[in-house]
């Protein structure tokens, strides 16, 4: 599936450098701009579910933690 990216407000200073690159590379513009992205998405690694809950984990490590069977506890009791 082909799709469409518009990237408007770019410096002057910038597409020099993406036109000269393209020139290097015997691409046009629009084509070094879609390699550039390829490559810079190609490198992204998508985390884990590990890595993901280490992080949740380091971000709520400062609250205070209500163990569930306490709020089980709690809520059965308030029936």
């Amino acid at each position: 599936m082909a799709g469409n990216l518009h990237v408007r407000n770019l410096d002057d200073e910038l597409i020099a450098k993406l036109k000269i690159r393209a020139a290097r590379h015997g691409r046009s513009a629009e084509a070094e701009h879609r390699e550039i992205l390829r490559q810079a998405l190609a490198a992204e690694v998508d985390p884990t579910f590990d890595d993901l809950a280490a992080q949740l984990r380091k971000l709520t490590a400062s609250r205070k933690q209500t163990p569930s069977e306490v709020l089980l506890r709690e809520g059965r009791d308030e029936r």
